[in-house]
């Protein structure tokens, strides 16, 4: 019999943070720098801990050559050759501390991420990207990678329940991409039924990987600086964003002027627009889950960053701390939050000062 899971899951539209009393002066004294170590790769990582996505208009190398100034992290793109990463790695070999080769879980895909760590040996990060992380094809492709580079720190995803968290990192993955639908080009909720409301995806994933030693991103669903603030506040180690950085100039795509305003264009991976520009359109056994839209130019991304960033440590002066510790941490889960949704007629209003949210209000 189908079993309906009626306790309340909550994304980030629903909820706020309830403030505290802090000992901080400035926004100035909060530094956003976080240090990891992983668990199967057994490297360290500083840095802060965004990224931007793994799409061709937002995971490109000039989007990366300007985040790692930041210490910010790119997944860059499937779809660069290996001269391309051989370029990039010989003009800006400072940038490889914060980037990723991103690939899926085909042969062809393996070939081409084993040509690129070949050709860059220096490349310490894998993105293992597929819409579905609950195949088990995947799991074995997870493992396959993973002996092939024992070294390397391996992203994996996306899933969105504890369960699938802990057999990834078992299968070998150091990080999981949490989220299912929730960004702002994905249609797969729509077109599939399948999803999770992220908050809530992150606050389980995040307690599954954890208690393993693996770490966590929440890939999705943050349309404003303060919704990066309540990811990281539900549990995750980094944040990825996509339709945040959309927009500007080191986005691929040309600028498009309609009416005396600039645009250009944003999509999702498994869009038309996608399919058609890599596998020359979409197969007859499947559907478009995903949408294509015009973004208002928005120039150089720095602004943006300034901007993201500026909010993040802004939310960190709402809350006790030490400034020099770990300003962004998983412990803001365990303060009180004040959550609002909108439930069977009613608002529902609720505060929690656990790691997890109550079942019901």
């Amino acid at each position: 019999m189908p079993r309906v899971d009626a306790d309340l899951k909550l994304d980030f539209k629903d909820v706020l943070f309830r403030p505290k009393r802090s000992s901080l002066k400035s926004r100035s004294e909060v530094d956003l720098q976080r240090t990891f170590t992983f668990r199967n790769s057994k490297q360290t990582y500083t840095g802060i801990p965004i990224i931007a996505a793994n799409m061709d208009t937002t995971g490109t190398f000039e989007m990366a050559r300007v985040l790692s100034k930041h210490t910010l992290f790119t997944a860059i793109h499937k779809h660069y050759s290996v001269e391309d990463w051989k370029n990039f790695a010989a003009n800006h070999p400072e940038c490889l501390e914060h980037v990723a080769a991103s690939s899926g879980s085909g042969t062809a895909d393996l070939e081409k991420l084993c040509a690129i760590l070949e050709a860059v040996p220096a490349l310490k990060y894998i993105c293992l990207d597929v819409a579905n992380g609950y195949s088990e094809h995947f799991v074995e492709f997870v493992k396959m990678v993973r002996e092939r580079f024992p070294k390397q720190t391996i992203m994996a995803g996306n899933v969105v329940t504890g369960e699938m968290v802990e057999e990834l990192i078992l299968s070998g993955a150091d990080i999981i991409k949490v989220g299912i639908g929730p960004g702002s080009v994905c249609t797969t909720r729509i077109k599939t039924g399948v999803g999770y409301p992220q908050l809530s995806a992150v606050i389980e994933c995040a307690d599954s990987a954890h208690g393993l030693k693996g770490h966590i991103i929440s890939d999705g669903g943050c349309s404003c600086p303060g919704d990066v603030a309540k990811a990281f506040g539900a549990g995750a180690d980094f944040v990825m964003m996509g339709g945040m950085l959309a927009g500007h100039d080191q986005c691929s795509g040309e600028v498009i002027e309609k009416n005396g305003k600039k645009y250009k264009l944003f999509y999702g991976m498994s869009s038309d627009t996608a399919m058609k520009k890599y596998v020359g359109g979409i197969a007859e056994y499947r559907a478009s889950e995903g949408k294509t839209v015009e973004v208002p130019y928005r120039g150089d991304v720095e602004n943006t960053i300034r901007d993201v960033l500026g909010g993040l440590r802004s939310t960190c002066t709402y809350f006790p701390q030490n400034p020099r510790s770990t300003p962004i941490s998983s412990k803001w889960a365990q303060w009180s939050v004040t959550c609002r949704s909108y439930q069977g007629g009613r608002f529902l209003f609720c505060r929690h000062v656990s790691g997890q949210l109550p079942p019901t209000c």
